[in-house]
């Protein structure tokens, strides 16, 4: 692998990290052209939801003379109208009689609870345990074959995105928290479990770790012989790309992951990229190379969001810029029914007709991507057409994944429904009464939670 910075470099390569939060928020909104009252508005919604964003998203990617209607400002700053507006007024009042921090957490915390904070039985149906009996902190297991890891020093981001169906994991709410330190845990639970052949590291972003840190988490997966890949889902590339260039430890970093190569195991780096804004700077360009010279694989995927790339061009743009720099694209999400759902969503049959018209327009080497997807609580049920059987108007729909892997692959049907947004929208067709995930497990399927010791 080369280490030699061939880029021209931005200029911000070389600055040292600077993250903004709410503090900073009122004065970040102003130079987007709001007035008081919406910034006002503005801060109430991040007293519920996280905000963070970095001086490279905002020096680099953000052209403010576009903003706040700019796709990468609205990618990271709070929309006044995310929540609805008896909940953003309630935080607005607390905040203009400047209310007690307890008085605040109390309210934020009772509209969160009303926000679905971990979807998709994350909480009671994916975490493992120990003996049958003590949950496994910081793991879910939802998957035969892929294990869910969380390093408790990767759960934060260097930006957070404002649609992150992940947010729970930055308001500071410890019951709300995934985390881990316990990487010989993992490593116990993956030589019980054999059929794991794949653990992604996930937050949060694991690449917020310095090189130091992520090694211990990662340098004793190189012995489990059953282990076939270990993935990292990032959006550091899109958001703090000096990671892999400029910072200290960026080349220890880089011979981290070919040490993982070498080992024989497939090292796939699942990048977010939500607009290919963020593909545009060279620095961006430069890391993707150097990552790709140490022999991982770099996948991209991110969800399909109302009023940030929910068009097919912008879709198309992204899938040609990351084919062209040797990415692979993997996968289109539905926004997830968690958090300001309602605000970000979009309609499955346009979500289809988007994607429909991106994957039209590009090579086959862009055709690998699936979607749209929706990681619901059965699996990930991907939208396939809308097409008319027996003279009703129906969603063809697939597992690409599912708890029941006798579920995946097969088509079924759910009656068309302009207005859908999630899997609990849609309702079985052609005289169905139920979804195929709905007739009840088999039971070796729903022990797929697995335990430390068999």
């Amino acid at each position: 692998m080369s280490l030699t910075h061939d880029a021209a470099p931005s200029p911000s390569a070389g600055r040292r990290f600077r993250a903004y939060t709410t503090k900073h928020l009122d004065e970040l909104t102003a130079r987007a052209g709001l007035g008081e009252a919406e910034r006002l508005a503005v801060r109430a919604v991040a007293t519920v939801l996280p905000f963070r964003v970095n001086s490279y998203v905002v020096d680099e990617l953000i052209d403010w003379d576009a903003a706040p209607a700019d796709p990468i400002y609205r990618l990271v700053f709070p929309q006044a109208d995310m929540l609805p507006s008896s909940d953003v007024s309630r935080m607005a009042d607390l905040l203009r009689r400047d209310a007690s921090r307890k008085e605040i957490n109390t309210a934020a915390n009772e509209i969160r609870g009303r926000l679905n904070p971990h979807p998709a039985g994350q909480m009671d149906l994916n975490v493992p345990t120990a003996d049958g009996t003590d949950p496994l902190e910081g793991m879910q297991h939802k998957y035969s074959e892929t294990v869910l890891f969380f390093p408790k020093q990767g759960q934060t981001c260097h930006a957070y995105c404002t649609y992150c169906f992940r947010w729970a994991q930055f308001v500071g709410e410890p019951d709300l928290k995934f985390a881990s330190g316990e990487i010989d845990h993992l490593v116990e639970y993956l030589h019980h479990h054999p059929e794991v052949t794949s653990v992604l590291f996930t937050g949060g972003d694991p690449m917020i770790m310095g090189d130091s840190v992520l090694r211990r988490y990662i340098e004793p997966l190189l012995g489990v012989e059953t282990l076939e890949s270990i993935r990292i889902g990032t959006k550091a590339l899109g958001y703090w790309p000096q990671r892999f260039t400029t910072d200290p430890d960026a080349d220890d970093t880089l011979r981290l992951f070919e040490q993982v190569v070498a080992s024989g195991k497939n090292l796939a780096f699942m990048a977010h990229f939500s607009h290919p804004n963020e593909m545009a700077p060279a620095l961006v360009q430069d890391a993707v190379r150097r990552i790709r010279d140490t022999g991982a694989v770099i996948r991209t995927q991110a969800p399909l969001i109302r009023t940030i790339n929910d068009d097919s061009a912008v879709w198309e743009s992204m899938w040609r810029t990351h084919v062209r720099h040797g990415m692979v694209p993997y996968y289109m999400f539905v926004e997830r029914d968690t958090g300001p759902q309602d605000y970000f969503a979009v309609p499955l049959a346009e979500a289809y007709e988007i994607f429909r018209g991106a994957f039209a327009n590009v090579s086959g080497l862009a055709r690998t991507v699936r979607g749209p997807s929706m990681s619901a609580t059965p699996g990930k049920v991907c939208i396939d057409g809308v097409t008319e059987v027996a003279g009703e108007k129906v969603f063809v729909c697939h597992f690409i994944q599912a708890r029941d892997p006798e579920l995946v692959g097969k088509p079924f049907f759910a009656r068309y429904d302009e207005k859908a947004v999630w899997l609990s929208d849609l309702e079985p067709a052609l005289g169905a009464t139920r979804f195929p995930h709905e007739q009840g497990p088999r039971e070796d399927a729903s022990a797929l939670v697995g335990t430390a010791h068999p």
